[in-house]
């Protein structure tokens, strides 16, 4: 709210004379997984108190083109002021919880989940996870001290992969230890070292499935990059237990 308000507040809305109480609906524009309801909530808090926001649905839940989510009873100067970032609260995390459950639903029935990454806003990384949540994903890592991940660049930098992991493994004090590689030989220099998780990035399907045979009794499989609606069911297909989009 403060980004919409500083420095001088709602300057436009300053000028309506008559603040009478009015009723607002909030209307989902496509069919949608609707998320943030609780968030828009407060946010027309922040501008009346005694505002009353009704919900006609729950975080998560499916809703249809032209149906009424929300209803806002009020002051008209309070929610003309919110209604902004009421709205992008709701439009982000429904966004993410929408088109995660797209790629949910298209690898239905196979063994793998679908995970997100972190790409994601800055300061909105929380907000964006949760809408995977509500579109039924699962949340990666949040940040860099969550778990090692040893990336491309770090193997470009250091030079030796093997000896990158065996570092990773001396000093991981509790954390996971997930290895990307982008081909089968960088793979077979590190199998057998004792860490969690393999992130094909980047594979064929062909290389992709003969990373999974060689690697999948030992690690945990991810799969990255390039992951779309339309190849993601292939890429499941393969056997590996997660992929990650983003």
């Amino acid at each position: 709210m403060s980004e919409d308000l500083r420095p001088s507040g709602d300057i436009t809305t300053k000028l309506i004379k008559n603040n009478k109480k009015i009723k607002a609906k909030i209307i989902s524009n496509q069919n949608c997984v609707i998320g943030g309801l609780n968030f828009a909530k407060e946010a027309f808090k922040y501008s009346d108190k005694k505002v009353i926001f009704k919900s006609n649905t729950q975080d998560g839940r499916k809703v249809n083109k032209g149906k009424v989510v929300a209803i806002v009873y009020g002051k008209a100067k309070g929610i003309l002021k919110s209604e902004r970032v009421a709205l992008n609260f709701l439009s982000l995390i429904s966004g993410v919880a929408t088109i995660t459950k797209k790629f949910v639903d298209k690898v239905k029935g196979k063994s793998c989940k679908i995970c997100c990454t972190r790409k994601t806003s800055p300061n909105l990384r929380s907000i964006q996870k949760y809408g995977v949540k509500l579109g039924g994903g699962l949340n990666h890592r949040f940040n860099l001290s969550d778990e090692i991940l040893i990336k491309d660049n770090h193997i470009a930098v250091d030079g030796n992969v093997r000896e990158l992991v065996k570092r990773a493994i001396k000093n991981k004090k509790g954390k996971k230890i997930t290895v990307e590689v982008d081909n089968l030989n960088q793979l077979k220099k590190i199998m057998g070292l004792k860490f969690d998780r393999i992130l094909f990035d980047n594979m064929s399907i062909k290389n992709l499935r003969k990373g999974i045979k060689l690697s999948n009794k030992l690690y945990e499989t991810e799969a990255s990059g390039g992951i779309t609606l339309k190849n993601v069911i292939k890429i499941a297909s393969t056997g590996v237990k997660r992929i990650s989009v983003g």
